[in-house]
């Protein structure tokens, strides 16, 4: 009994295939199952990336706050990134109140409409049973499991590119020219909504749309360059909108955090655009063998540590190294090899296809190889869960790919039969590599891959000779196939969602640690000597000033073992976790019982995720300064001047040494001045004024002291 679709589709609309009841359940048992890994226990306390959790928080205090994405209640700055994916989170605040699920149901949400989109994106191109599969791989990609449990943008990212891919393969599949220029000019509006998410990211796959769009239809090429001029212009409009709002915006706003001039447009094509290709405009400089960044004088970082610090060195390798491969490339060398024979077969075909399938190919290639391209060789601040954005290229692939090898091994080619046992053993063999590298992290699935690839291949060979039986043979095999493919990502999948709960700041699939994309002490492509080889800073051990004492609130014995950024709640070993130790709570307390008429309750200074568990943890007005890293002119010395004058803001909580605090290395002029400033206008207030413990409050990037201001 078979479900029709589309089977009265009017003119110019292209028919869906029919499906089978059985298939609808089970595309029905995917979403469920990637609905329990994106969800379980996301109410168990966590907050995740607590830089985007607080910003959600000021956004639900005004419109303003809320078009611009403000980090802090009283709209000093912005994150550094457009607010496309704080909105559905400041909207789900609004309806349920400031809960850790408040925040991370959205992300469920999405994450589950990608995987069902891309089933029905992929259904059109190829076939409904290739959907299934590529439908349940993304499901069980690590990573994505990962970044859906998580409140950073590329979950949104990630949905909104399927749809413009969805939209394209409308758009090729169209009966007519009407149609045909509709969908893709809808395609180019998703790809404008990524943007607004994620600035130029979204951009990547644009080059393997427009080029799959111009081999893929078969209408006058004239027709297809004018289609694509279209495209572009709707493309512009909806990518730039957000920022020519900002700044055009004709009254107060916030300034745009992670920018140098507070323009949205310098942060689109500075820190957020070139600067990660190329390692500039606060970007640690290039990566891996390229130059060092520019550290202060006494602070060194270890050996084989450049600019890609977080993702490993630049190069080809960098997606199947110890940073990222665990991440995402189980079944990266299948999908290449997949490409590889589609492209040789395609030069070897005497006819010239069908256009639709064939854009289909080029799209998803273009979308796998210029990501993984510019990921690979991307020299400013780059983390492995970015690489989420390569999972549904590689499920799309992936699976045709093995749809068209079962197709070859059950025909009579001579020796084209090959293709799906070689894919198995390629598959199996990169996989109990993966998982021997983290041996500690269910390491009985490598054991267990091998078996059932050497089980699998030997079965599909044999099955080629049994001729009798070759029909339940290669049936089995297929399954067992599928079991290779899919055991030790799935376990991984499975295992971080059972585990990790609170991933925070830097979200990732595996053993603890994944959170820096392998650099943990003693792991592979980590600290090799332990915590003492993290990056050292004067007057302080352990990589932060001060020394792991004030890295890790409480003392360098809270450090999670190796070093994992995932550990607890909001990353960094609890770090960022969003909560106020008791002595920040009395600073906060004492801070608003003398603040008098000021509109500031407490000013902090130094990387936003220092400010964050003041704005989370509770409901005074309470801002950062610096933006993320603490090196954005936002406030100026001039506003603080101003602020102070009018009475407005009274208590700031910063650094008692003359160098800035911020992101290690990375604060310039503007924090330092800011920290002068403080240092001349402000008197430091007595610790035992509010019951405190020491001279100095211990902080994630170093010693914190509250100074109160005169005007």
């Amino acid at each position: 009994m078979t479900v029709a679709a589309d089977q009265a589709a009017p003119a110019g609309r292209a028919a869906a295939p029919a499906r089978t009841r059985w298939q609808v359940w089970a595309l029905a048992g995917i979403c469920v199952a990637a609905t329990v890994l994106y969800a379980w226990r996301i109410g168990a306390g966590q907050l995740g990336n607590t830089y985007y959790s607080a910003a959600v928080k000021s956004m639900t205090d005004s419109f303003t706050n809320f078009l611009f994405g403000s980090f802090d209640p009283y709209g000093v700055f912005t994150v550094d990134k457009p607010p496309m994916s704080l909105w559905p989170q400041a909207l789900s605040v609004l309806v349920f109140g400031f809960h850790g699920w408040a925040l991370l149901l959205p992300q469920v949400i999405e994450g589950v409409a990608a995987v069902f989109l891309l089933h029905r994106t992929v259904r059109r191109w190829a076939s409904e049973n290739v959907a299934l599969l590529a439908a349940l791989i993304l499901t069980l990609t690590p990573i994505t499991v990962a970044i859906n449990r998580d409140n950073n943008p590329d979950t949104l990212l990630v949905l909104l590119l399927i749809a413009a891919a969805y939209a394209f393969t409308r758009s090729v599949k169209a009966d007519t020219s009407r149609a045909r220029t509709k969908w893709l000019l809808w395609c180019a509006f998703f790809i404008g909504c990524g943007f607004v998410t994620k600035m130029m990211q979204a951009w990547i796959v644009v080059p393997g749309f427009a080029l799959a769009y111009l081999v893929g239809t078969s209408v006058p090429v004239k027709r297809r360059i004018f289609d694509l001029l279209g495209a572009a212009v709707v493309l512009f409009a909806s990518s730039f909108w957000w920022a020519a709002l900002h700044d055009w915006w004709p009254d107060s706003k916030p300034y745009m955090g992670g920018s140098t001039d507070g323009t949205a447009w310098n942060l689109i094509f500075g820190y957020n655009g070139f600067g990660r290709i190329f390692g500039d405009e606060g970007n640690f400089g290039p990566g891996g063998g390229g130059a060092r960044p520019n550290l202060p004088e006494g602070m060194s970082l270890p050996s084989g540590m450049g600019g890609g610090m977080f993702g490993g060195d630049t190069g080809l390798g960098r997606m199947f190294g110890p940073s990222v491969g665990g991440q995402i490339s189980w079944l990266l060398p299948l999908s290449l090899f997949v490409l590889v024979v589609v492209a040789v077969q395609g030069v070897r075909a005497k006819g010239p296809g069908d256009p639709a399938s064939r854009a289909g190919w080029f799209a998803w290639g273009g979308w796998l190889l210029v990501t993984g391209v510019v990921f690979s060789y991307a020299q400013g601040i780059w983390h492995p869960y970015y690489t989420t954005m390569l999972a549904p290229a590689i499920a799309a692939i992936s699976a045709a790919g093995l749809a068209r090898f079962w197709r070859a091994y059950r025909g009579d080619g001579a020796a084209s039969w090959l293709l799906l046992p070689a894919a198995v053993a390629l598959t199996a063999v990169w996989a109990f590599v993966l998982a021997s590298r983290e041996a500690s992290w269910h390491g009985w699935t490598r054991w267990s891959v091998l078996v059932t690839g050497v089980v699998t291949v030997s079965a599909l060979l044999g099955a080629r000779l049994a001729e009798a039986r070759r029909a339940v043979f290669s049936r089995v095999s297929l399954v067992l196939g599928l079991v290779t493919l899919l055991l030790v990502p799935a376990v991984w999948s499975t295992a971080t969602a059972a585990t990790g709960e609170n991933l925070g700041v830097m979200p990732a699939a595996g053993p603890n640690g994944g959170g820096f994309g392998g650099l943990r002490p003693g792991g592979p492509g980590g600290f090799p000597g332990g915590t003492g080889d993290l990056p050292q800073f004067p007057g302080g051990t352990g990589g932060f000033p001060g020394g792991t004492d004030a890295a890790f609130p409480g003392g360098g014995s809270q450090q999670p073992p190796g070093g994992s950024g995932r550990g607890r709640a909001g990353g960094f070993g609890g770090m960022m976790d969003g909560k106020l130790t008791d002595e920040q709570q009395r600073v906060l307390e004492y801070a608003r019982q003398h603040k008098g008429n000021a509109e500031i309750t407490l000013a902090v200074d130094g990387a936003a995720t220092m400010a964050a568990g003041f704005i989370i943890g509770s409901d005074e007005t309470v801002i950062g300064m610096g933006g993320f890293m603490g090196s954005d002119d936002s406030p100026s010395v001039d506003q603080l001047q101003q602020w102070t004058a009018e009475g407005k803001l009274k208590f700031v909580l910063g650094g008692n040494t003359g160098d800035s605090r911020g992101m290690p290395g990375m604060s310039g002029g503007a924090g330092r001045q800011r920290q002068q400033w403080i240092t001349q206008h402000c008197t430091a207030v007595d610790p035992a004024a509010y019951g405190g413990q020491a001279a100095q409050q211990a902080g994630p990037m170093g010693a914190q002291t509250l100074y109160e201001c005169h005007a």
